[in-house]
């Protein structure tokens, strides 16, 4: 019996842009902005960059809703935060983060549509992994630093000394994108991962209960 619930449940229409739809997503994103609030620094890079779980929300709603939901739950995280905290790189880092937020999420997100299975979800998340940490080296070289570094008026290398004060390694832009960009960008992956396996099941069905039309 409970597997026939679980199963109408699983195939019951999802219209994310419902009144319903919309109000779930605005409750993920809101949770995901308080996790925000929650940065833990780390000891291998400078401590501009700390970490956060506020992608766990977004990967929950992405998994639960499609991938749709989940660019729409991200870009509304970074806008809240937005308004919250304003931005000191005219909006670039903020753009950014919905960037390297959505690499991760929308592609473990597709994975997971194809085939709603724990393996597949497990597959999705460490391809969002790989996607997130090539694109989160990526803007970080080029855009992000470089754009950091004149709203705060210093050089690249001052950022890059800032590396080799908790890492001797770091020496170099090149070497502070592998020693503490890309690390940085594959805890969180996986952290997320992680965390997102073993919540999932437990919350979704309530998510799902809340948002399908009838």
């Amino acid at each position: 019996m409970m597997n026939n619930t679980v199963t109408k449940a699983a195939n019951k229409k999802v219209d994310i842009f419902s009144v319903r739809g919309i109000t779930v997503m605005a409750l993920l994103a809101a949770f995901s902005v308080i996790l925000m609030l929650f940065e833990i620094p780390l000891w291998f890079a400078p401590s501009f960059y700390k970490i956060d779980l506020s992608e766990i929300p977004i990967m929950i709603g992405a998994f639960t809703l499609g991938p749709v939901a989940g660019i729409v739950i991200e870009i509304v995280k970074v806008l809240i935060n937005f308004i919250l905290k304003g931005t000191q790189t005219a909006g670039i880092g903020d753009v950014a983060n919905v960037i390297i937020g959505c690499s991760f999420v929308v592609p473990s997100a597709i994975l997971y549509q194809m085939k709603k299975t724990r393996k597949s979800a497990i597959v999705g998340m460490s391809v969002g992994t790989i996607i997130l940490v090539i694109v989160g080296c990526l803007l970080n070289a080029y855009v992000l630093l470089p754009t950091y570094a004149t709203a705060f008026h210093m050089p690249i290398d001052s950022l890059v000394q800032m590396g080799t004060a908790v890492n001797p390694s770091i020496n170099s832009l090149s070497t502070f994108i592998l020693f503490a960009v890309a690390p940085f960008n594959i805890l969180k992956g996986v952290l997320d991962s992680l965390i997102t396996i073993i919540i999932y099941k437990k919350v979704s069905f309530i998510i799902k209960d809340f948002h399908f039309t009838r």
